[in-house]
């Protein structure tokens, strides 16, 4: 039996990045004989704050325990085999840990990471903390690591810098958790709608101009964001619906139309595309920047659209709202992409194999 110990930064069930990478592999590691135990390094209290304004003492408190619990570790490395290391094993400060225990402890490390962490990207909450951020400890972590798994080529590119045994997984989705519910609606609006947290908040801004207009041509147009965190803007009016882990694919499967807009930077090249799989896993025909990942993901105008400059996303979201048809036949295309390229079963021969080698 393999046991290993998946290292995360945050609690389970709470970070997308950590839920779609592995915590949904969970469920085949018993028949595959892998024993796992998890440890974040934020508690569920200081997770509840830590993208919220202020409740800097008890953000600090959080992250001092998550500090004592990575030495905590130190007495119990040897019952496992193998370290998953999501992202990084601190939020703070230099790989120490992760030197630590592949170079003190001896012990395999499997890291993972699905971002450009490598550049310095701190939400404006915690700006007074950035400082004790090191984004440059990332390539120290992938040549500590007995294997790196990237999100996709962009990111392993990177990485094959300094480690030469690079696997990439794509974000993947459950295709039976998102599978589209019938959603009643109370009157014939056309939903256009996107998902994401505070920390990408600001890429949804970047289309207000087109969803304004779109908004004079299209009065049964509707804006709707599911978020942890709303945006307060009295230009374009937006249906707010918090996000929930119980509702989640409720509110999902109310949208029309998918969009996952990304400014052109090099934080951008690194994400994995997960909104608009979400969207595609669910039928909900999808638009999407043509940025990094999204470009392998998207062939345009057979399982969703790619939209380079306003004139091409009010083009394309036009012919999506004047057609039904078309946003189905999209949207089906879009869910056999997902099943056949970035589902879990998909991929989980491929993680598995890395865990057990």
């Amino acid at each position: 039996m393999t046991k290993i110990l998946f290292l995360t930064p945050y609690p389970l069930n709470s970070a997308p990045s950590q839920r779609f990478r592995f915590e949904q592999y969970f469920q085949f590691f018993e028949n595959e004989n892998i024993n796992y135990e998890v440890s974040s390094f934020l508690d569920e209290k200081t997770w509840e704050i830590f993208y919220k304004e202020g409740y800097t003492l008890q953000k600090i408190v959080g992250i001092l325990k998550g500090i004592l619990n990575r030495h905590f570790i130190l007495f119990s490395l040897n019952q496992y085999d193998k370290l998953f290391i999501h992202r990084e094993a601190c939020l703070i400060g230099p790989a120490y840990f992760e030197w630590l225990y592949a170079k003190v402890f001896r012990k395999k490390i499997i890291y993972d990471f699905d971002d450009a962490i490598w550049i310095k990207d701190v939400s404006h909450v915690n700006k007074k903390l950035s400082w004790l951020k090191f984004p440059n400890k990332t390539e120290k972590i992938i040549a500590y690591a007995t294997t790196v798994i990237a999100g996709n080529n962009y990111l392993a590119n990177y990485a094959l810098q300094f480690n030469n045994n690079v696997k990439v997984i794509p974000t993947t989705i459950d295709v039976t958790y998102h599978f589209s519910h019938k959603v009643i609606k109370q009157n014939e609006k056309i939903r256009i709608g996107w998902t994401g947290t505070i920390t990408t908040n600001n890429h949804l801004k970047l289309l207000f101009p087109v969803l304004t207009e779109l908004k004079k041509k299209y009065p049964q147009v509707e804006l709707v964001m599911i978020s942890n965190t709303p945006i307060v803007d009295f230009t374009i009016e937006i249906n707010y619906l918090k996000w929930d882990r119980e509702t989640e694919i409720n509110d999902l499967s109310s949208f029309d139309i998918g969009i996952m807009p990304l400014p052109n930077d090099e934080w951008a090249k690194g994400k994995c595309g997960f909104k608009g799989l979400q969207y595609m896993a669910l039928e909900i025909p999808t638009v999407m920047s043509p940025i990094g990942v999204n470009t392998e993901i998207i062939q345009d105008g057979i399982n969703g659209f790619l939209a380079k400059n306003e004139q091409e996303w009010i083009e394309k979201l036009s012919i999506l709202i004047e057609s039904k048809e078309l946003r189905e036949k999209i949207g089906k295309a879009g869910r056999k992409t997902v099943e056949n390229r970035y589902s879990t079963e998909a991929q989980k021969e491929v993680l598995l194999k890395i865990i057990q080698e």
